[in-house]
């Protein structure tokens, strides 16, 4: 005969709560991962400015065609094919579930 109080599946352990949290509560975003979200946010911002303004902020601030603006703007490409990675393989995962 079961009891009233059977014990239940604990909702922290579902599934929707595994994908925000890792565990010990961490959040489920790496270091790579702000890294790319700041460098993205950078770049988009960059690309309003010259959108709008016909500035361009990084070329300003360190020189056009200086190898420093090059390799932010290659840091920038860089973190939005990580963030495509991230994105497929997120989509992937929910699809398989």
């Amino acid at each position: 005969m079961a009891t009233m109080n059977a014990p239940t599946m604990d909702r922290r352990t579902g599934p929707e709560r595994r994908s925000v949290l890792r565990e010990g509560g961490r959040s489920a975003m790496s270091a790579l991962d702000y890294l790319a979200m700041a460098l993205l946010i950078v770049g988009g911002l960059n690309w309003a400015m010259v959108g709008l303004f016909e500035v361009d902020m990084v070329a300003t601030i360190f020189g056009p065609g200086s190898p420093a603006a090059r390799l932010i703007y290659v840091l920038v490409g860089l973190a939005a094919l990580y963030s495509i990675y991230t994105t497929a393989k997120l989509a992937g995962a929910k699809r398989h579930r």
